[in-house]
């Protein structure tokens, strides 16, 4: 895995980084196999979680984390930001992202949180109120790379082992990247 991740960064420092990231998560599909196959090996999960970190100002993708298990934004949010944090100016999240702690870690590490609160209470508002909405906004960003490699590369994976399609998505994501810094 560190291979790839390797590759993923140095080709995403092609692009000049700008120090504002957003952070977001969509799921894959896997390639359906046999029905045969599926009861042999206990091929039972039908989707990939992929977690991106794209810089907001070139649509570059910095970072990805693969799972195939239904954990929370929170915690894979943090193991993204972690290992990008001396690079990243601010980072900015849906309300999945929502996690106290997270936003303490982010600050320890010189990083501004622009993730909204979820509102159960009237402090939340005020607190929500308070981001700039500008910065904040362009976290819409990830979700237009997952788009666009999604239209042009598919939007499923054809690997049957976790690691190949881990390998496959950051992969895609590095096409992604030679695609932006041609054009």
């Amino acid at each position: 895995m560190a291979v790839w991740r390797v590759l993923l960064r140095r080709q995403a420092q092609l692009h000049e980084p700008s120090g504002h990231a957003a952070m977001d998560a969509t799921f894959f599909d896997r390639e359906n196999a046999s029905k045969h196959y599926c009861r042999r090996t206990n091929y039972r999960v039908q989707t990939l979680k992929t977690t991106t970190l794209v810089d907001t100002e070139t649509q570059a993708v910095l970072d990805v984390h693969c799972t195939t298990e239904k954990r929370h934004d929170t915690q894979l949010g943090w193991q993204l930001a972690r290992r990008n944090t001396g690079e990243l100016h601010s980072l900015a999240a849906d309300k999945g992202y929502d996690w106290q702690r997270l936003r303490e870690k982010l600050r320890e590490k010189g990083v501004r949180p622009l993730i909204k609160h979820r509102e159960f209470r009237p402090i939340d508002h005020a607190h929500n109120a308070r981001i700039d909405g500008t910065l904040y906004g362009q976290r819409a960003l990830s979700e237009t790379v997952f788009s666009v490699i999604k239209r042009t590369l598919g939007d499923a994976v054809r690997a049957r082992s976790w690691y190949r399609e881990f390998r496959e998505i950051v992969l895609m994501c590095v096409v992604y990247n030679i695609k932006r810094a041609v054009s």
